[in-house]
C-alpha cells in the first residue's frame, strides 16, 4: 500500500472547512441585512488532528486506504443556534443547498443518546475545487444550541480524561445536567418572542447610539466643540434609560446641526 502523504491528504478538508464557514457566516449576515432573526448564532469549523484520525480509524477497523471514504468527520462544521427550533431551520437551509449532497442525517435531539447528548448531525459530500481538479470529500455538520454545546464540550473533555470510561457517579451527573440544559432550552423557546424583541430593541438602540456618536465626532472635527459637548451630554443621559424615540430625536438634531453648516 502506498504511503499516505498526510499533509497533502488534508488540504482539501482544510479548504472545505474554510469555504463552508464563509458560506454559513454569509447566511447569518444576509438575515441581519434584511433585519430578520438569523437561526445561525455563530459558526466554527475544524479539521481532525492526524492523531485523532488514526485513533478513530483503528477503533472502527478502517484501513488507511479507506479513511477518506469511511471516516465522515475529518472535516467538521459546527453551527450554533439560540433556540431549538432554529436547529431545524438550519437543517432545512442545508437540505435546500445545491453545492453539497446530503448522505444521511442523525437527529440526536429527538432520539437522545443514553449519555444525554443532543445535537443534529448531517453527513455531506462536498466538492472542493483543487488545482488538479475537483476532489469530493465527506464532512459533518453538527447543529446545536449553545446549552447543548456547553454540555457536549464538557462531556468530550471528560471522555478524553477517562478514556471513554467515565465513572458512574460522574456519568449520572452528566445525564442530569444534560436534561437540565435541555429544560433551559425549552424554557427559552417558550419566551422566544420576548427575547427576540429585546435583542432587536438592543440592536436598534446600539445603531442609534453609534450614529449619534459619529455625528458628534463630525461636529468636533469641524471645530464646533460646544455643540458636540452638548449632544454628548444628552446622549450620556439617554444611553441607559432613554427610549428609542428619544434617541431618534437626538440623532435627527445632530444631523440637522451638521446640515446647517454644509
Amino acid at each position: 500500500m502506498a504511503v499516505i502523504e498526510w499533509k497533502k491528504f488534508l488540504i482539501p478538508y482544510e479548504q472545505a472547512v474554510e469555504e463552508l464557514k464563509v458560506k454559513f457566516k454569509s447566511i447569518r449576515r444576509e438575515y441581519r441585512r434584511k433585519n430578520e432573526n438569523s437561526p445561525i448564532e455563530f459558526v466554527t469549523g475544524r479539521v481532525k488532528e492526524l492523531s485523532s484520525i488514526l485513533e478513530k480509524a483503528n477503533k472502527f477497523s478502517i484501513p488507511l486506504n479507506r479513511i477518506e471514504y469511511e471516516l465522515e468527520d475529518i472535516a467538521g462544521i459546527r453551527v450554533m443556534c439560540q433556540f431549538v427550533d432554529d436547529i431545524y431551520k438550519v437543517v432545512n437551509l442545508i437540505r435546500q443547498r445545491k453545492d453539497m449532497q446530503i448522505l444521511y442525517e442523525k437527529d440526536y435531539i429527538t432520539d437522545v443518546k443514553a449519555s444525554g447528548y443532543r445535537s443534529y448531525h448531517i453527513i455531506i459530500k462536498y466538492p472542493v475545487n483543487m488545482a488538479d481538479g475537483v476532489k469530493e470529500i465527506l464532512a459533518e455538520f453538527q447543529i446545536r444550541t449553545l446549552a447543548m454545546n456547553f454540555w457536549a464540550t464538557v462531556e468530550h473533555s471528560l471522555n478524553y480524561k477517562y478514556k471513554h470510561q467515565i465513572p458512574d457517579e460522574i456519568r449520572r451527573k452528566l445525564k442530569s445536567s444534560a436534561d437540565a440544559a435541555f429544560k433551559l432550552d425549552q424554557d427559552m423557546l417558550e419566551i422566544k418572542d420576548e427575547i427576540m424583541d429585546a435583542q432587536k430593541l438592543f440592536e436598534v438602540k446600539s445603531s442609534l447610539v453609534s450614529d449619534i456618536m459619529n455625528n458628534v465626532f463630525t461636529l468636533l472635527s469641524a471645530g464646533r466643540n460646544k455643540e458636540a459637548a452638548n449632544y454628548r451630554n444628552q446622549l450620556n443621559k439617554l444611553i441607559s434609560e432613554g427610549e428609542t424615540y428619544e434617541l431618534t430625536k437626538l440623532l435627527e438634531a445632530t444631523e440637522k446641526s451638521i446640515n446647517m453648516y454644509k
